[in-house]
């Protein structure tokens, strides 16, 4: 064998790459699930209820304040709307 291709990890030349996983590998994201309340997240869901129920307000502040975001960033817009 080759010096060159046995540096490179076996026998493919240098500048190829094989790939990690199989091509029928589809795993979920964390990130790739729905949002809870029909895809708005709690945050929204709380701002638009908050005119109806003015203390879903007060909840979505103390959710936004005890960082609850960091579970999902994408809840983070719609928390501070609330706040």
């Amino acid at each position: 064998m080759d010096e060159k291709l046995l540096a490179n990890g076996g026998g493919k030349p240098k500048g190829h790459y094989a790939l990690a996983k199989g091509v029928e590998d589809h795993q979920l994201g964390m990130y790739d699930k729905p949002l809870p309340y029909f895809g708005w997240g709690i945050g929204w869901f709380c701002f638009l209820g908050g005119f109806i129920f003015p203390a879903m307000w007060y909840f979505a502040t103390i959710l936004y304040f005890c960082n609850y975001y960091q579970r999902d960033p994408r809840e983070r817009a719609g928390l501070a709307a609330s706040a």
